[in-house]
Parts: structure tokens; sequence; C-alpha cells
């Protein structure tokens, strides 16, 4: 987030403090008052997990203050020994990004408060539609489905495995939380459940269920851009806040909570990428924001490049790799759009994404590089490029693979004419992108904002059409599949 380096000096502490945020939605008013525990407790800055939950490094215990904060705002939290998990979900890319029809806040809201246990295990609750937040990192995956309020589940309890296995049953969604509760109660891996008995141990539930009658389609990997402030369908903004070092200072984030307050903003999303969308914000607050940001001296519009990385929270040794690969591709001129890049530090860290730089546990100061199949993410499905690798030719390793994802990708067929529907290859699309933010507009979908109906080809658009994130012209786009 902050191009200038951090002054803030290491100290030491004795503890580190994980508060959970069911969904990764938090209220202005509740973050200001867990800024306000961890000032008491010595931390000058916050973390955001990668499931969308908040860290701070703690130098003083206090139990009771602790317990009086957090269960007046009904947050549950945890001290060194991490045994539960918080519940992830993609309410962040709503309105941001494609979403079935059916699934509004409503539903999200509805769902998570449902859960009245702590999980021990991840639990996804996503829209397969966006591609913010991973399907898979879960071990119980939600996946919302084309029939109103039923959800796709898919279970990983092992992180060797492969692929996630699909349950053959769509789960009613005000059951989400009973079915989830009864998975953890079966302890599947500790009792050595087959999955295929899973189907019948549901059965116990007696939650509302419906056969699975059509296969979950996967979406296109396109990583969206997650920063700066961006207009939403209905002429609001969204505002993207990321910074370099997972080092949220606290002054900042104080401002941020009281201009949402001040403005009728009433709730904070956190990504597992690290960062935070603040959504439903006015056209007449946005110069407000945009002067806020700038007295905080808080720079946007970071590369996709430096972007696209998932990093352990408190690891000073992925963030180093990380900052010392990005500026050698950088230097470069190396692209990597449509990439996204894993620093795996230990076994426990669960990766999403399509290439994976993983610590060698065999020599000292290796490390081996992994990509997934057709380097799509969504299919969990990871396979080693060169293993034990110094840290040096890490990045000359990264660009081969760059080279290679380019080479993969399906060409269109050639032709004088501009290409068109009907003369692609079978299961790609044609769509028109926003050089800017990376906005697509498909015309099968055509822009309901602007008036512009379905099947209107890119070409037929009106002069005066605009970029309906970033106000861009027409002229702005530019063609991809």
């Amino acid at each position: 987030m902050r191009d200038r380096k951090s002054t803030s000096k290491p100290v030491k502490f004795k503890d580190i403090i994980r508060v959970f945020v069911k969904g990764g939605i938090i209220s202005p008013g509740d973050l200001l008052k867990i800024i306000y525990v961890a000032e008491r407790l010595g931390a000058g800055y916050l973390h955001i997990g990668s499931r969308q939950d908040i860290l701070f490094p703690a130098t003083e215990k206090d139990g009771e203050l602790l317990n009086k904060t957090f269960g007046a705002i009904d947050m549950e939290y945890e001290v060194n020994d991490f045994v539960y998990q918080n519940i992830s979900s993609s309410y962040v890319s709503l309105d941001l990004q494609p979403s079935k029809k059916w699934l509004g806040s409503d539903e999200y809201h509805y769902i998570l408060e449902s859960f009245s246990y702590r999980p021990r295990l991840r639990i996804n609750i996503v829209d397969p539609s966006q591609s913010l937040v991973p399907l898979f990192t879960g071990n119980i995956n939600f996946l919302a489905a084309n029939l109103e309020n039923f959800w796709y589940l898919y279970l990983r309890f092992n992180e060797i495995q492969s692929a996630p296995w699909q349950v053959p049953l769509l789960i009613y969604g005000e059951d989400i939380a009973k079915v989830s509760r009864h998975l953890e109660e079966l302890n599947i891996v500790e009792n050595n459940i087959p999955y295929q008995e899973v189907t019948q141990r549901l059965e116990e539930t007696n939650a509302y269920t419906q056969p699975v009658t059509e296969e979950l389609i996967f979406p296109d990997t396109n990583f969206p851009y997650y920063e700066g402030i961006n207009r939403m369908p209905d002429g609001k903004y969204w505002l993207g806040l990321y910074w370099r070092d997972n080092h949220f200072n606290f002054n900042i984030l104080k401002d941020i909570c009281q201009r949402c307050l001040q403005t009728e903003v009433g709730k904070i999303s956190l990504t597992p990428w690290k960062s935070l969308v603040i959504k439903d914000i006015f056209e007449t607050d946005r110069i407000g924001w945009e002067k806020l940001l700038g007295k905080a001296g808080m720079n946007l519009r970071h590369s996709a490049l430096e972007l696209n990385w998932h990093l352990p929270a408190l690891d000073e040794e992925a963030l180093e790799l990380k900052t010392q690969l990005v500026r050698t591709l950088d230097q470069q001129d190396i692209s990597t759009y449509g990439l996204t890049f894993t620093v795996k530090t230990s076994h426990d860290i669960t990766p999403f994404t399509s290439i994976v730089i993983e610590k060698s546990t065999e020599q000292e100061d290796s490390y081996n590089i992994l990509y997934s199949r057709d380097f799509n993410p969504n299919l969990m499905e990871y396979q080693y490029y060169a293993e034990n690798m110094p840290r040096e030719v890490i990045a000359s390793l990264l660009i081969e693979l760059s080279h290679i994802y380019y080479e993969q990708l399906d060409e269109y067929i050639a032709g004088d004419k501009p290409m068109d529907l009907d003369v692609r290859l079978p299961g790609f699309k044609l769509l028109y992108e926003c050089k800017s933010c990376l906005t697509q507009y498909d015309q099968e979908f055509g822009e309901e904002a602007q008036d512009i109906a379905k099947n209107t080809p890119f070409e037929a658009l009106p002069e005066q059409y605009h970029c309906p994130l970033c106000n861009a012209p027409k002229s702005n786009f530019q063609r991809v599949k």
C-alpha cells in the first residue's frame, strides 16, 4: 500500500492474537474496537490472514480486556495456539464480479450467522462465478449452484489429495451450518471414513438436499485487479487497499474507519490476498476518500505483477523473497498477467495460485517450483517444474513458466477480418477488456446500466460507451479471449 519504506522498528512480542472475522465481513465500528485493543496490548499494526481473519502481535497480556472487548462485539479470538478456523466467503466479490443472480448479501449474512459453534475445520462459502476468492482452500467447500439457495459440497481433508471430492447432493443454504457441524463431528480423517460413506452419513442431519443433476462448470481464472477506486454497476464506488508488507498501520486504519462511519459505509471486507475492500462509496464522497488517501501518503494502482501473490502472514522470509522476485521480474519487463503465485514456507499453507514457490525440506535455502494443471488453481492439481533450486535461479524459472503459460493458451483461428464468435476455437469467448482496470465487456450479457441490450457486438456500442468501473472511454478497450 505504501511505497515509502516502513520506518517502524521491529519489536519483540509475546503473543499473536488471531481474531475471527466470519466471512471476512466486519463493521468499521468493530474494526476500531479491535484496533484499540491491539494498541493497548502494544501492537502498532494489524495483519490480514489468508482465511480473511485479523492477526496482531501483542507485547502485553490482558485476558480480561480481550474477553470483555470481543464478547461485546460477539467475535471469537485465539492466542498463539491456533486450533479453530475462520469461515471464508466470497462476500467481498459481491457487486464487483459476476455472481449467481439469487445470491446476495442477505444470503451470505444468514448463512454466516447460523454458525453457532467454532469450526476446527476450514469452511468455504463461495460463489464459483467470481475469481477473487479461491474455491477449494477449505476442508468443507460450499459452492453456489444455479438452483436458488442450493450449494454444491466438496470435501478436501487430505492436503495431498489432488482434487476435492464432490458430494452427489446439493445442500440447502439454511442447512449449511448444520451439515458443517455434522461433518466436523464425524471426524472423517480420524475415523478413516471413506468419502463415499459421507452421503449416507449426511442423511442423519435431516438436512434438505437435492441430487446433483447439473455439473459445476469452473469459471475462467481471469484474476481481477483488487486495488484502487473503481465504479460499481449501481453508480457507487468501491475502494481496494493493499499494503506491501501486510502491516496495516493503526493511524491510517482509524481514519478509514471514521470515514466509513461518516459516509454511511456499513461494512469493510477482507480478501484472502491480504487487502481491504470498501464498497458502496457515494459519488459525492469519492473526492473525500481520495483526499484521505493522499494525505496519508498512500499510493494506489500497484502493478498486477506485485498484487497477485499469496504469502503467509507474519513471515518475513516469504515477504523478502517475494520482494526480490517482483523487483527482478519488473526490471526485465516480464508479463505475469493471468498468473498468481504462492510462497510456501511451511506444510500448513494451502496454495490457491497457479504457481507455487515451495521451500525445500531436503536442501537448505533451496526451493521447489510447482504449477497447477493448465495453470488453473481451481483444479488444485500441482506438478513439479523444478526441485531444490537456489534462490538465485527462481526468477529465471518463473520467466520460463510464464512463457509456457502463454504458449499453451489456445489461439483463435487467424483470418483477414476481425475475430468473431463464429470463427473462434471451441471453449473460448471473445471479450473486450478495459486496459486501465481490466473490466470486460461480454456481448452475451450487454450492459444493463448503460441500456446496452444483450448480444450487442462491441463494434455496435455507441461512442459514449464507457467502462462501468473506471469510466474509461470505449477506445480504451482491447480485444481478448
